[in-house]
């Protein structure tokens, strides 16, 4: 329902423009322009206050103001910027010739709150499912990282392992050569009582030789 108009105590009027203040306001701005809104509505013969001339001229009265109902295009620029910049009506309306900003923040506040939020949050569900699918991925890529670590340490172990077993098998052949190459103790004791028998041997003979030179000198 439309306020009736009325007059307060500095007898300017408010409420609900009439036709015959629009056209007034109209002729004047088309012949004048509006060069000073507070001095504007006495010079217009309108019992108005300027910001009620000037609301009533940008949102209804110039002639590049758009009618009608909003675009799907419209609503979906007036939505995002409104998620860049705000509540800066103004700044939205400059993105949309023709639209008042008075009417971009009714149609926002009647219409397309409600789906702005529905999207905002269909929106972080989107990112938080994709937040959940990279750290499941990296997951499973720190624990390939891990399994192969695992096994290159397994290959690295086997590798030292068959390389100790082989330098032992080496150091025993080693051994063994060793052991074949030297005598036994006992070939030992047999190699020195030949020895020493030989000794005495040449002892005897040499003392019997000394004795027969003696015997004919």
């Amino acid at each position: 329902m439309v306020r009736a108009p009325c007059i307060d105590k500095n007898g300017m009027k408010k409420g609900a423009w009439s036709e015959e203040e629009d056209n007034k306001l109209r002729d004047y701005i088309e012949r004048y322009g509006h060069w000073n809104w507070r001095e504007l509505p006495k010079y217009a013969g309108l019992s108005r206050c300027g910001k009620s001339c000037r609301l009533r001229w940008m949102n209804y009265l110039r002639p590049s103001v758009k009618r009608g109902n909003f675009s799907k295009e419209e609503e979906d620029i007036i939505i995002k910027f409104h998620q860049e910049i705000g509540n800066k009506w103004s700044a939205i309306a400059a993105q949309l010739p023709g639209r008042s900003d008075n009417e971009i923040k009714n149609h926002w506040h009647t219409h397309l709150k409600k789906r702005s939020t529905k999207q905002n949050h269909h929106l972080v569900l989107v990112h938080e499912l994709k937040q959940e699918q990279q750290e499941q991925q990296h997951h499973h890529q720190s624990s390939n990282i891990q399994q192969n670590r695992i096994i290159n340490f397994a290959s690295v172990v086997s590798t030292s392992s068959d390389n100790r077993v082989s330098n032992e098998s080496t150091s025993s052949h080693r051994l063994s050569d060793d052991s074949m190459s030297r005598p036994s103790l006992q070939q030992q004791r047999l190699l020195f009582d030949l020895n020493q028998e030989y000794v005495e041997s040449w002892e005897e003979d040499s003392k019997s030789k000394l004795g027969k030179e003696e015997f004919e000198c």
